[in-house]
């Protein structure tokens, strides 16, 4: 009898308990399918189910929601996730039953390759060439280096910014206008400027390198083997995908963290991401102002990584909660699809425009009413404090209240000051860790309030503003005692 032949999972006492109870809540040839299936749909929290059973009356969806919040509370992992993994086990069970393999299976070329990709003896040797090649030689050094100093110094400051501000001057005669657009925090000359001459390049750069790691299948293997790395800061694998992206825009990647299974895996990543993920632009234009300097770029790093790293372990061990499982389907590894990549790189960058380029605009407007209102020179002076605190000059001040509007609004403003040589290596290095670790910017904060609420996304941002301070006073102390010249 076909009945007979039906393989019912069962999914636990607690699950198969709450489960009866919603089953005994629905009628009979509900939607034309069984009240089981109904009720599995009902503790994955399937939005069209829930929405049905609560606009049918005669249903007490009330108690459902009782049953479905004392099983979450129970098992203190997501309901969906508890169900696929003892899917997951069903399946292999009946695979090995019904399905045999030969003892000697060919080995592929791809298939070798992507064992070596996820060995940790040989991933990490292949992860760090990633990193030099794809973001340091590649993102800085072309991107942030050959095509931004070709913006910036032939384009912006050798045409644009010229022709701009003698067009303003003569068609508009009020001073205080001019300065809103070309002025030196103006619109087209700084807004503008940052947005296509410094960030653009580097953020494509990125988006293009991130898409062919995308396409060949990389990222997955990435995360399979940092999983057990990323237990010990009380993540899954699964967050290598946000991390990563992190290092693309930081707001986007907090949208990202949603995927991630637990309440304790997001919160952890939402704060790691805030504090010590610099996005592509501010990574960029830290790698140009420490090109020159390989000595202080290894010290940011390191600084960067034990910040990361430090943090993440006291997060795991403070938020109460689970340890982390993990499970990821692994795509094949591949040649990279040029077509792929270039529709990939399309969209983020339209995504940029459409998003981020007008936030730079927005920006300048808030510092000119700043600079019109006195508002802004009071929270410069307020920030000189701790500026020179941690052995700044005074003008470094405005690079981290621009690093609020933008995170790569303060580097540029670091990419400024150095430019003009007011910074010394130690200044440099000191500013670089401060600023990375400094508050996220207006975007990722109202990110933050969206996605973990109020409370959460102001308390992260008031322990960063400290936090980096701090840790910015440290670093200047240790290589000012040591007499450490980078």
């Amino acid at each position: 009898m076909l009945e007979d032949r039906i393989r019912r999972i069962r999914y636990g006492d607690e699950l198969e308990h709450s489960l009866n109870q919603i089953e005994s809540l629905l009628k009979t040839n509900l939607l034309n399918i069984s009240k089981r299936a109904i009720g599995l749909l009902v503790l994955q929290e399937d939005r069209e189910i829930l929405e049905y059973l609560r606009e049918n009356k005669d249903i007490d969806f009330k108690r459902i929601e009782e049953i479905i919040n004392a099983l979450k509370s129970q098992t203190g992992l997501p309901l969906s996730y508890i169900i696929n993994m003892r899917r997951q086990e069903e399946i292999k069970d009946i695979l090995d039953r019904v399905i045999s393999f030969p003892t000697e299976k060919e080995i592929t070329l791809s298939e070798r390759l992507s064992r070596l990709t996820m060995n940790p003896v040989t991933g990490i040797p292949i992860l760090f060439g990633v990193l030099y090649f794809g973001l340091y030689k590649f993102v800085g050094g072309f991107g942030a280096g050959v095509v931004v100093d070709f913006l910036e110094n032939k384009v912006f400051f050798a045409k644009v910014n010229p022709f701009m501000e003698r067009l303003f001057l003569n068609l508009i005669p009020w001073p205080i206008i001019n300065e809103l657009f070309v002025g030196e925090y103006g619109v087209i000359t700084l807004g503008v400027r940052y947005a296509v001459g410094i960030i653009l390049p580097i953020v494509a750069v990125f988006f293009f390198a991130f898409s062919v790691l995308e396409d060949v299948g990389y990222l997955p293997r990435l995360a399979m083997m940092i999983d057990r790395l990323f237990k010990k800061i009380g993540l899954s694998g699964r967050a290598v995908i946000p991390m990563v992206l992190g290092f693309g825009c930081d707001t986007m990647a907090t949208m990202v963290t949603r995927t991630l299974p637990t309440k304790r895996e997001r919160f952890i990543a939402t704060l790691l991401l805030a504090l010590a993920i610099p996005c592509s632009a501010q990574l960029g234009v830290i790698m140009t102002l420490l090109g020159s300097r390989p000595k202080g770029f290894l010290a940011w790093m390191i600084i960067i990584s034990f910040i990361f790293t430090f943090i993440g372990v006291l997060s795991s061990k403070l938020i109460p909660g689970t340890r982390p499982s993990f499970y990821m389907e692994i795509p094949p590894l591949r040649f990279p699809k040029p077509s792929n990549i270039l529709i990939k790189t399309y969209t983020r960058m339209k995504w940029y425009f459409i998003e981020v380029f007008p936030l730079f605009i927005f920006a300048s407007v808030l510092i000119w009413l700043g600079q019109i209102t006195g508002i802004f020179n009071i929270l410069i002076k307020i920030l000189e404090f701790p500026v020179k605190w941690i052995g700044l000059p005074d003008r470094t001040a405005v690079a981290f209240l621009f690093g609020f509007f933008r995170r790569d609004y303060g580097a540029g403003g670091l990419y400024d000051l150095n430019r003009l040589g007011l910074l010394s290596g130690r200044q440099l290095v000191v500013s670089c860790v401060t600023l990375t670790l400094f508050l996220p910017c207006i975007a990722q904060l109202l990110m933050n309030i969206k996605e973990r609420g109020v409370k959460i996304g102001f308390g992260i941002s008031l322990f960063i503003l400290f936090f980096s301070f701090f840790v910015g006073f440290l670093v200047n102390w240790v290589l000012g005692i040591f007499s450490i010249n980078l």
